[in-house]
């Protein structure tokens, strides 16, 4: 423990040791944040300015990552729990602060693209992150802002609006037979931008039946740049995958599955003096085929087809008083399933919140309030208040209260096996959040260190009261979680190579309420102790590296060591690259007893056409 508290205390204490850098290089370092508006609210505020816990990943920074999935970018931050079942993201969960795979939320652009069935497929959007300008995460409660699901937190991932005209190829093939490919095309017109991408990834597998072949087309367009723009956006993800013990037990090896989910979007932005509209309409579908047996498809075999409709209007408008958001979004959802049934949904959510700011802007107060509306599940109001001050041109402290909430998934309520049966009757999960915390941002340092806590009542568990009974899913525990959280990040100079360290850590505590039961399948496995760190250097000309380390000690008692390293060069149009994962060959697993891959490399070619 004490090697834990030294990392906590050394974060904490580089905070105020920032302090003693001039109010010059102070301001520079302000003037460039400012540049990033964080969109992860309903007000739209530069990054500095949020009364919140929300890290940006810039594009740079996922350069120097050496990850080549989102997968890879988002297990480096702290906090961030993404539990794989095997290579390059073809299955994925992500858990935010200790909560479920079902309580962290996913948006595209601002698009919410959850999926009703289950969470297991939050991630089956994940775009290319050729195509990504930023990944913007928000941790603590998110209700308010997002609506259900962001009970935990969410991850919003924007991508790129004004491209530079370029066409860029790249391969690259490793271990385990793994062959991509990948086209990105960029075009930055007068009156308009596009930007194409087309990704293949396909691998053997590294064990028996863990073979994958994904594929992705997406493509973006911005029309009438100059006035009023229209943005339209449309993405495919189709996924094949054997999944060795991935669902079942770790004796099922013969599973399969079979993805596709898509994403449609039409938005735009309209400014009317101190007022501003971003009106948007989207369809999301998701369609889940999954095998018991590969070589029997006459076997056991679930098929699952989601639609999500949905158009929202999110506004703002600025006056003296402050800066007042407002908006609503509908969307009717459908569900057809061979195991799940048919069903539909109905659901809006209408928001309101305004931010304060008094003594001369140094103190902002954003109390806000959304309420939801669910055709099977009611009316439900969930307030927060976000209160910060800026104590000087470097530090803030920050605090946030909120209600947040989950709607069960159709797989909560409607599923049934011969050893499980849903619950119809089931409730929203909730939860009452707290959190307090400090941020510093200097020229060279950057720091913030938060204690959060989140109580939260009739989380869903599967209980029986006799041994020869059906596991049945019930509204019935209750679990109260407290964490601190800390990241700093660094940039420095050698010989007029820039070279950047990070570090984060996350201790996270679950105190699990008793049931007066014999017969509980809920498990908490969350992350105890987090601790991430990342050195992206350059010492020679063209030639950039970065080494990425990773520890994870779950309350199950297991822990691991994770070293990572990737190294790329430049030359002219072309690029080199090395990637190299879990380089100690650490045995390990994330989830469900799924063994990962020992090391593994995989070499990169890139030609970029101007």
């Amino acid at each position: 423990m004490k090697k834990y508290t030294f990392c906590l205390g050394m974060a904490i204490f580089s905070v105020f040791l920032g302090t003693a850098q001039d109010e010059n290089n102070i301001k520079e370092n302000q003037e460039q944040l400012d540049e990033v508006v964080v969109s992860s609210s309903r007000i739209d505020l530069p990054f500095p300015e949020n009364s919140r816990t929300i890290t940006v990943i810039t594009s740079e920074d996922i350069k120097k990552s050496g990850a080549t999935t989102v997968v890879g970018v988002l297990q480096q931050i702290a906090g961030v729990d993404i539990r794989r079942r095997g290579l390059s993201g073809s299955q994925a969960d992500l858990y935010i602060r200790g909560g479920s795979f079902d309580q962290t939320l996913l948006l595209i652009d601002g698009i919410k693209v959850e999926d009703v069935q289950t969470g297991h497929h939050t991630l089956n959007l994940a775009l290319p992150i050729d195509v990504i300008e930023r990944i913007e995460i928000i941790k603590g409660p998110a209700a308010r802002v997002f609506g259900q699901n962001a009970f935990t937190g969410a991850v919003n991932i924007v991508t790129k609006k004004n491209p530079e005209n370029m066409v860029k190829a790249k391969v690259e093939t490793g271990s385990f037979h793994q062959k991509n490919a990948e086209v990105t095309v960029g075009s930055n017109l007068e009156s308009s931008s596009h930007i194409i991408n087309y990704t293949r990834q396909t691998s053997e597998g590294y064990r028996h039946n863990t073979d994958y072949d994904n594929q992705t087309y997406f493509l973006k367009s911005t029309f009438n740049k100059k006035h009023t723009p229209i943005n339209v956006l449309a993405t495919l993800a189709e996924r094949k995958f054997g999944a060795n013990g991935f669902y079942a037990t770790p004796t099922a090896t013969e599973q399969y599955e079979e993805t596709q989910a898509s994403l449609v979007g039409i938005s735009s932005i309209i400014e009317k003096g101190n007022l501003t509209f971003k009106p948007r309409a989207y369809w999301r579908r998701n369609q889940d085929m999954y095998l018991y047996t590969r070589s029997n498809p006459d076997g056991y075999r679930n098929m699952h087809i989601t639609n999500k409709v949905g158009a929202e209007v999110n506004a703002s408008y600025k006056s003296k008083l402050g800066v007042t958001g407002f908006g609503v979004d509908v969307a009717q959802i459908y569900i057809s399933s061979n195991n799940l049934g048919e069903y539909n949904r109905f659901m809006t959510n209408v928001f309101l919140e305004h931010q304060f700011n008094l003594l001369n802007e140094k103190l902002d107060i954003t109390p806000g309030v959304a309420v939801n509306y669910f055709s099977d599940f009611k009316f439900h109001a969930f307030p927060g208040i976000d209160l910060g001050y800026q104590v000087s041109d470097a530090f803030k402290a920050y605090a946030n209260v909120g209600y947040t909430y989950r709607v069960p998934t159709y797989t909560d309520l409607y599923y049934t096996s011969g050893t499980t049966m849903g619950n119809a009757n089931l409730d929203t999960e909730e939860a009452f959040s707290q959190e307090v915390g400090l941020k510093f941002f200097g020229e060279h340092l950057n720091a913030s260190v938060a204690v959060f806590n989140r109580s939260a009542q009739h989380l869903i568990d599967y209980v029986k009261e006799n041994e020869a009974d059906l596991w049945q899913a019930q509204n019935i525990r209750d679990v109260d979680t407290k964490g601190i959280e800390t990241e700093v990040s660094y940039a420095f100079k050698v010989n007029d190579y820039a070279q950047q360290m990070k570090i984060g850590y996350m201790y996270l505590n679950d105190d699990v309420k008793n049931l007066s039961l014999d017969y509980s399948q809920y498990s908490i496995n969350s992350m105890k102790h987090h601790f991430t760190g990342t050195y992206s250097a350059q010492f020679i000309k063209n030639l950039t590296h970065s080494i990425i380390y990773k520890y994870v000690e779950r309350t199950s008692g297991q822990s691991y060591n994770l070293v990572d390293a990737s190294a790329t060069y430049t030359l002219n149009a072309i690029e080199f690259s090395v990637i190299a994962n879990n380089i100690f060959n650490t045995a390990y697993t994330e989830t469900n007893l799924v063994p990962m891959p020992k090391g593994n490399v995989l070499f990169g070619f890139t030609y970029n056409f101007k």
